[in-house]
């Protein structure tokens, strides 16, 4: 499991506001045979603004992503760091700021407690961050069962977006208990930050 070089520690704050992102159909483009070089790397339209608001709202914004692209050779380290510093480059260019990225470079026949559904991302965040996942009521926002899932076992609160493979996602059932289901990261977003109106309601609330 490794970690973007910029991960600050949470220096242990009661009150910290962190939200989890998944990468691919949260923040970018996903692809079935997957990113692989920094121009395949497309964000989503309004998702770089919306983290910005999350800055803005002094939100942490951490992303948590399986990269097994690395594991099975189709693209090195090097280059796994270019996208991610493409990612950093234009999101500050929106004025946004993502704290951290955490990512699994293994297969899953590597067995690693890091590759979602696993938790193990999760809780290094956790201990990076001097948080406490369950008692903060962090949100997790992914397009795929296992970034729910590996959410919903530490305790944070399980966001699916549309977007992405998020449409399957919903259509294949199982979701973890309460999950809220929503368009898009933007959406998401508008959700948590909403205080003096009526926030746009789930598309769906799994009990």
């Amino acid at each position: 499991m490794m970690n973007a070089k910029n991960a600050k520690s949470g220096m242990g704050s009661e009150h910290m506001k962190l939200i989890i992102l998944d990468r691919d159909g949260v923040i970018n483009q996903d692809s079935d045979s997957f990113i692989k070089t920094p121009e395949e790397w497309i964000p989503l339209p309004g998702s770089l603004e919306a983290i910005a608001r999350l800055n803005q709202a002094d939100y942490r914004v951490v992303v948590s992503t399986n990269q097994s692209g690395v594991g099975r050779g189709l693209f090195a380290m090097a280059t796994l760091n270019a996208i991610h510093q493409k990612m950093h480059t234009s999101a500050q260019q929106v004025g946004a700021t993502i704290d951290a990225v955490f990512f699994c470079p293994h297969t899953q026949d590597d067995n690693c407690d890091c590759r979602k559904p696993k938790s193990g991302m999760l809780v290094e965040i956790a201990k990076r961050f001097e948080i406490n996942l369950r008692h903060e009521n962090v949100v997790v926002v992914g397009d795929s069962l296992r970034d729910l899932q590996a959410g919903f076992v530490v305790g944070c609160r399980p966001y699916l977006v549309l977007t992405g493979k998020g449409q399957d996602t919903m259509s294949k059932g199982g979701l973890p208990p309460g999950t809220k289901v929503y368009a898009d990261l933007a959406e998401v977003v508008e959700v948590l930050l909403s205080t003096d109106r009526t926030p746009p309601a789930p598309i769906e609330t799994l009990s």
